[in-house]
């Protein structure tokens, strides 16, 4: 299989199943010198993981991660970073209904026509649970661009289902096990929530990422737009069926005179792309959004075939997010970090010593 690794400076190859032995990662192209230590990861492994409240899966993992290599006296060496989590919470009988049968809008059907062979345990390899060691690598990555170059990162839940927010605080982003920064919408999402699960349905989410302080510079202006790979980065993550930079799909019916970013002696006027111009970053803030589908594996009876192709009925069992969404932020931030990181450190290799007499708009 290929396809497991990302990134062309900085490289995160990840490999393991949802009812594994293990999940683990191998990033390479980590600059040493970085103090890490597994408090570091830890703590976005933490936000991220299942079972952390009663509005996810109940599926109970600590997520430990294991450093195995590429770090000496707590600083990185410069090789490769050897990352491992253990699984221990497995129900495998839970899918046993699932081998002959695949589930709607999942994974399991073309998996099987590609590979001809499946682990049909909670998904296998197409598992969201893959999206640990992408936290992981993406903790990494955020420290260096926090502390080496000041770059903030901040993730939260805009939307879930009809629910939108009316306001973003965000020392309210991790005070909730949504990520949601409108403390004023948390009973109705809770209420959602409890609705969903009654009924044994799913619903979908938006999810926005800020970044501050990124240089400009980081994206290249052909095929590697800065845009570009973030969205393949963030539509890599498991149910992810839209991106947005910017004012994204707005600008359909906006005109070029409203839309454009003009420029002063004193900066920019608007941020209407996103902080990326002709792929490449600006300096001001980049602004992106992901939608997320409403999870398939639901128990309310749908319609399917089977492996010989007769139709049947299909009920999932099992612990499943009523909304994915609800655990995706720390995933949003990690992938976008992996990007940003790799780019840095692609500009850095060519345009370090390139100097210019143009003023900075930021």
């Amino acid at each position: 299989m290929s396809g497991n690794s990302f990134g062309n400076s900085f490289v995160v190859t990840t490999f393991g199943e949802s009812h594994g032995v293990a999940l683990g990662c191998v990033i390479d192209g980590c600059p040493p010198g970085l103090e890490l230590s597994k408090e570091d990861i830890q703590k976005d492994l933490d936000r991220r993981k299942p079972g952390s409240s009663k509005f996810t899966t109940q599926r109970k993992e600590d997520d430990e991660v294991e450093i195995l290599s590429g770090i000496f006296e707590g600083i990185t060496t410069g090789t490769p970073i050897g990352l491992l989590i253990r699984n221990k919470d497995q129900k495998s009988k839970d899918y046993d209904d699932l081998k002959d049968v695949f589930r709607p809008s999942h994974a399991d059907y073309v998996y099987t026509k590609k590979y001809g062979h499946r682990d049909h345990r909670g998904g296998g390899r197409s598992s969201a649970r893959e999206t640990a060691m992408r936290v992981a690598a993406g903790a990494v990555a955020k420290k260096y661009l926090s502390e080496k170059l000041n770059i903030k990162i901040l993730g939260y839940l805009s939307q879930i289902g009809p629910i939108k927010i009316g306001e973003i605080d965000p020392a309210q982003i991790d005070q909730n096990p949504f990520f949601c920064p409108d403390i004023n919408v948390l009973k109705d999402i809770e209420n959602l929530i409890d609705n969903l699960r009654e009924n044994g349905d799913s619903t979908g989410a938006k999810i926005e990422v800020s970044v501050t302080n990124l240089p400009i510079g980081l994206g290249e202006p052909v095929f590697d737009k800065l845009e570009a790979d973030l969205a393949k980065g963030l539509m890599s993550i498991n149910a992810v069926k839209g991106f947005e930079v910017g004012k994204g799909f707005d600008l359909i019916s906006s005109r070029g005179s409203e839309s454009r970013d003009e420029m002063t002696p004193d900066g920019y006027t608007s941020n209407n792309s996103g902080g990326i111009s002709g792929g490449i970053s600006t300096g001001q803030e980049l602004n992106l959004s992901i939608a997320l589908k409403p999870t398939s594996s639901i128990n309310k009876e749908g319609q399917t075939i089977d492996s010989s192709g007769e139709s049947r009925k299909i009920k999932v069992k099992g612990r499943h997010d009523p909304c994915v969404g609800v655990r995706a932020t720390p995933i949003a931030e990690a992938m976008t970090s992996l990007v940003l990181m790799d780019h840095f450190l692609r500009n850095r290799a060519q345009n370090a010593d390139v100097l210019t007499d143009i003023p900075d708009l930021t």
